[in-house]
């Protein structure tokens, strides 16, 4: 088992997110890049989709940090309800004790690909369907087109492969370097990237817009973007 960082170990081919709630928001802070800058743009974003009574559902709510500031960024907005599902039970914990007092909020322990979705003004999935395994992707994205109401949006944000071999090389430098320059060390660095293999599956670019069209979506742009990280807003 390797030490993947912030206190995390994983062996190869191993990584979970279960376990790790303590531990998760530094590290994820400092392995994604502009990862807080996408949650402030998903809470500017949301205004525009947040009709009275709106519904804002969450694939992959981790410990509730986005839910709990697209809830403090739309505080007067005591009609909305935000509903976090996630497939680690201690996860769910820690976002429940994180939006404690917020009536607005509900977290549930389950996973996307079997859970039923409810219908929303507003979908996000941040870093989340990177992890479902590719032969379920499409049928998340199908329930999500279905349960969005018509005008209402999907927030997805992904780590993305390049077009080609190429790109490929110079985008796997460039992360590396940007992890190094944020304290992990190239062993931190090689076992992260080991625990993940098979469980971390990026698409493309086009393979995630292929993914939205084949739903349903025409409406679709690219948000926010970062080498290979990106967020797309799809409206149906």
């Amino acid at each position: 088992m390797g030490d993947v960082g912030d206190d995390i170990r994983a062996d190869s081919a191993a990584w979970s997110f279960d376990g790790i709630a303590p531990s998760f928001d530094e590290h994820v802070r400092k392995s994604v890049p502009l990862y807080e800058e996408g949650h402030e743009l998903v809470c500017q974003l949301s205004e525009f989709f947040l009709p009275a009574g709106a519904h804002v559902l969450e694939l992959g709510c981790s410990t509730g940090a986005l839910a709990r500031r697209l809830l403090q960024h739309n505080a007067k907005r005591s009609d909305i309800h935000y509903t976090g599902i996630d497939s680690s039970g201690s996860m769910v914990e820690a976002a429940t004790e994180r939006c404690a007092g917020d009536l607005r909020a509900s977290f549930v322990h389950d996973d996307v690909v079997a859970l039923p979705f409810e219908r929303s003004s507003l979908i996000v999935s941040y870093y989340t369907l990177q992890f479902v395994h590719p032969r379920c992707r499409q049928d998340v994205i199908d329930k999500v087109y279905q349960a969005l109401e018509w005008g209402g949006a999907f927030l997805l944000f992904e780590k993305v492969r390049a077009p080609d071999a190429r790109f490929q090389d110079i985008s796997t430098q460039l992360y590396h370097e940007f992890k190094l320059a944020r304290g992990f060390d190239e062993a931190e660095i090689l076992n992260k990237q080991r625990s993940l293999k098979g469980v971390l599956e990026p698409f493309s670019t086009q393979g995630n817009l292929d993914l939205l069209t084949r739903a349903g979506f025409v409406d679709v742009t690219s948000v926010m973007k970062w080498v290979c990280f990106e967020g797309f807003l799809a409206i149906k």
